[in-house]
């Protein structure tokens, strides 16, 4: 049995998503979230950025003496991962979006994915979506901005239909089997998409996200490196680059809500 607890990262809130799901799926452990909320969102900054800052949160994760490090971030983890791996001496999890389960629902409609600019750009996800059986039924959307008003608290149905309409009026009316949300963040307005969604698309729109699946994993990562805690009470240590005092409410507050949403 290790009793150390497992660190969470991500640039903002998002992370906090998977963090609910690890709540209830792995109670017996407990948790460090850090959130680089001084330096989100990642999704509109340059590759080397995004890297210098998830290394440094990785870092100070570390320093917390967690055993294992899930990196709760979708754009950090399509940047740099395989380098986040090399540098840390403990496992580190990673989250990706649900392309995969999402590309089996069925149907002739397109399967639509919502994520960061840097999320949809970058090779690693664009590989995930080559090796799928019918790529081109994959429509990939980066989103920005979607982030910053879910960081202020914003998750109600009709508070990005603006946002939206920018990124998604070209589909309205289209056949959507599927809708990956590709950024942790996305979780938490899933019931704000899905409205908007089946107002203005045909289709089932199924909401798909990876929450699950990356938790399954930690599970795996842990037992197999000797790293059960059979005794945690599934605490939650939190940490922030920024305002802790604004901040950690809305986190707890969006943590609460989180734990029992699933698509």
């Amino acid at each position: 049995m290790d009793s150390r607890p497992v660190g969470f990262f991500d640039s903002g809130f998002g992370g906090a998503s998977v963090l609910a799901k690890a709540l209830s799926m792995l109670p017996n452990e407990d948790y460090i979230y850090f959130g680089d909320d001084a330096n989100a969102p990642y999704g509109d900054k340059s590759d080397g950025d995004i890297a210098r800052l998830t290394f440094a949160a990785m870092d100070a994760l570390a320093s917390f003496g967690v055993k294992a490090i899930v990196l709760a971030c979708n754009t950090a983890t399509a940047t740099c991962v395989g380098d986040v791996r090399k540098h840390l001496s403990i496992p580190v999890v990673s989250v990706e979006p649900a392309i995969k389960p999402a590309c089996g629902t069925p149907g002739s409609g397109k399967i639509l994915m919502l994520g960061t600019a840097a999320t949809t750009r970058l090779a690693r996800y664009r590989a995930l979506c080559a090796r799928m059986p019918r790529p081109e039924r994959i429509v990939s959307v980066a989103c920005p901005g979607l982030v910053e008003r879910i960081e202020r608290g914003l998750i109600r149905p009709g508070d990005f239909d603006d946002l939206l309409d920018s990124y998604l009026s070209f589909l309205h009316g289209k056949q959507i089997d599927g809708i990956v949300l590709g950024c942790t963040h996305y979780v938490f307005i899933g019931e704000a998409i899905s409205v908007y969604a089946k107002a203005r698309f045909t289709g089932e729109c199924r909401l798909f996200d990876g929450n699950a699946a990356t938790v399954r994993q930690l599970g795996r990562v842990l037992e197999k490196n000797g790293l059960v805690n059979g005794a945690g009470r599934a605490r939650v240590e939190y940490h922030t680059s920024g305002d802790r005092a604004r901040l950690e409410p809305l986190f707890r507050s969006l943590l609460i809500q989180s734990e029992d949403r699933a698509f």
